[in-house]
């Protein structure tokens, strides 16, 4: 079981709720979170349309359908499916740190689609940084020799005697 972090649970139930609109009911986190009617109802709320039937009452198995749909949504979204919770991690408490770092990359994740321009979560993530050089920059640096190129003022292996035999001294 992984350690638990309190603040990073309360940061991502209070994203939710921003992005919904509305308070989420009491309780734990795993236990609020559970059945994936909120989950479902939040992807929907990112990317209209991307779950479409979300079962409010039902059987267990009903239930976790919810967080399988949830699940596939956010990788459509464009989660990195390492990144994605398991549907036992939440349903049957095995993971719950890894349910809350789930939704604190879907959270960071938004800042990457231009459409959403509601609350995100986290640091702001970076942008592409491409440097492009001149034809004379790249020309300059040929004729220079890093010292991470192996230079070590003509000291050789020869006479080293091959791999597995001891140095003699």
């Amino acid at each position: 079981m992984s350690k638990r972090n309190k603040e990073v649970e309360a940061e991502v139930l209070d994203w939710v709720s921003k992005v919904l609109g509305e308070p989420l009911p009491k309780g734990e986190f795993e236990d609020i979170l559970k059945d994936g009617i909120i989950l479902c109802n939040l992807i929907n709320n990112l990317a209209p349309g991307s779950v479409k039937k979300i079962a409010t009452k039902g059987t267990n198995f009903q239930l976790m359908e919810n967080i399988q749909r949830f699940q596939a949504a956010v990788k459509a979204y464009g989660l990195p499916q390492e990144e994605i919770f398991q549907t036992a991690d939440l349903f049957e408490k095995r993971n719950v740190a890894q349910v809350a770092l789930s939704l604190f990359s879907l959270g960071r994740l938004t800042q990457k689609h231009p459409e959403w321009n509601g609350p995100t979560l986290g640091p702001k993530m970076a942008e592409k940084n491409e440097i492009s050089f001149t034809e004379d920059q790249l020309r300059a640096s040929e004729g220079h020799l890093g010292l991470q190129m192996g230079y070590n003022k003509g000291a050789s292996q020869s006479g080293h005697g091959g791999f597995g035999n001891t140095r003699h001294m």
